[in-house]
């Protein structure tokens, strides 16, 4: 699998859209009849059993393209970029970790544009994912596809929560190194703001001026993390760049960090996203697209790279632990970290508030005392959950490739690829059929490999820390 066929595979794909986008509403809700609400078609003109879709508590068709690249930004250059020098950088090492940051760019653009272009399939918008995995395939994918995003979230916000107590104790080992405060109580005070951010906050089109809050908190650690890696590495003599470990763990290690790349890259809840777009949705959120795989993805490989040259494999799993420099600076900058972690956080728990405020008819005034109240309960108790797992396992590393094994591979390639196929049946010729086909089995065996590999990890990890580990 090359980038050249990516391209080419893309390239049939789009042009074959643009003549066939006009006629596939008329022809798809011509397969519905009447009951287009509960009944969806498959390639071979069946359909299968009522799939309820509820409508949604939170506001949709609201934003700019422009405003949904900065959510897909934000996603990706979240305080996790701080964290790749060392969790897949060190065990792929330059060749293998250059080659896989740009190649997993590529794949995840193809990947995202397929489910985005699949946004409006049937004459109908689908703004959740299950709900369009549901409308393909029926009522067990809808249960199956929800139940894997949700685990994707969750451990997605976990690893925002470890990373939020990794920056505040970075704060405070800069002026108290004296073991009192450790790291499970940065992660409870973490939890806690992000919980007073999330009652604040009613819903993603919400966000506004925060996601340019956010762009800057990120410029903030990126720029900081990458100058003073670039002064620490002029000043030190030669780095070792070998992969770490024996030859079986290196083994181990590579499938984990191939994990970490797709990761790095997708957010397993783009339907939730594009939902907020306006018309044209598929227009529009090809240009945010884009957006995020060019200018977007920058900061992370200039970070990401350049913290890799200055220390080589001894580079730390946050990379702010690793650099040298003026106090101020360095505390500027794991501030920074911190407060945007509880920003992405909101972004990647949104699909879960919606899920709530849908089904309990929560919406209108943001301080209307039943709406605050609910948020309080339902949103500071999820939080406080995934909190607690926070603190017990803060292995982050181990996080990113368990959570990219067991959801972000299924979800991102594996589903959108073989959706595709289902959805555009007669549309494909035979080569394009088989390249999504050969998508569908290399990346399901990826994530059965990568779930295999980070368990070993987790467990490897859970014997050398206990519990609430300090880190």
């Amino acid at each position: 699998m090359t980038y050249q066929h990516i391209s080419e595979a893309g390239t049939l794909l789009a042009a074959e859209e643009e003549e066939e986008e006009g006629e596939e509403a008329v022809q798809e809700l011509m397969m519905e009849g009447p009951s287009s609400e509960s009944r969806a078609p498959k390639a071979n003109g069946e359909v299968h059993s009522a799939v309820e879709i509820p409508e949604t508590a939170h506001q949709i068709s609201k934003d700019s393209w422009l405003q949904v690249g900065f959510v897909l930004t934000t996603g990706i250059n979240s305080a996790f970029v701080l964290g790749y020098s060392g969790t897949t950088m060190v065990p792929l090492g330059w060749a293998g970790g250059v080659i896989g940051f740009l190649l997993a760019a590529g794949i995840s653009l193809y990947a995202n544009s397929l489910v985005a272009k699949l946004h409006e399939f049937g004459g109908k918008r689908h703004i959740r994912y299950r709900d369009l995995a549901g409308y393909i395939y029926g009522k067990k994918a809808y249960t199956l596809t929800w139940a894997l995003q949700y685990v994707n979230l969750f451990m997605i916000n976990t690893g925002f929560l470890i990373l939020a107590g990794q920056a505040l104790k970075a704060v405070y080992v800069l002026f108290r190194d004296d073991g009192v405060m450790k790291l499970p109580y940065f992660i409870a005070i973490g939890g806690f703001v992000c919980a007073i951010f999330a009652i604040g906050i009613p819903h993603l089109s919400a966000l506004g001026i925060w996601l340019g809050f956010s762009t800057c908190l990120s410029l903030i650690y990126i720029v900081t993390a990458f100058v003073l890696s670039l002064t620490d590495g002029i000043k030190a003599p030669s780095r070792d760049y070998s992969i770490p470990g024996t030859e079986a763990s290196k083994v181990f290690s590579i499938i984990g960090a191939a994990a970490n790349l797709v990761f790095a890259f997708n957010t397993g809840m783009l339907p939730e996203i594009q939902a907020t777009i306006r018309q044209p949705v598929v227009k529009n959120m090809m240009k945010a697209l884009y957006f995020q795989f060019t200018a977007g993805i920058l900061p992370l490989y200039a970070v990401v790279f350049m913290g890799y040259w200055a220390y080589g494999s001894t580079t730390s799993t946050y990379l702010l632990n690793s650099v040298s420099g003026p106090v101020w600076v360095k505390t500027m900058a794991n501030l920074a970290a911190f407060l945007q972690t509880v920003i992405a956080l909101h972004i990647f728990a949104s699909p879960m508030y919606e899920y709530m405020d849908t089904r309990y008819g929560i919406a209108g005034s943001t301080l209307s005392f039943r709406n605050l109240s609910f948020r309080i309960l339902v949103r500071g108790g999820y939080l406080a959950i995934n909190t607690l797992v926070s603190a017990m396992l803060p292995f982050l590393g181990d996080f990113m490739s368990l959570t990219g094994a067991i959801s972000t591979f299924p979800l991102t390639f594996v589903l959108a690829n073989h959706m595709y196929v289902v959805a555009k049946d007669k549309k494909l010729n035979s080569l394009q059929k088989l390249w999504h086909w050969l998508n569908v089995c290399f990346f399901g065996c990826m994530s059965i490999a990568a779930a295999v590999a980070a368990l070993r990890l987790i467990a490897v990890d859970s014997k050398t820390y206990n519990l609430f580990a300090d880190l």
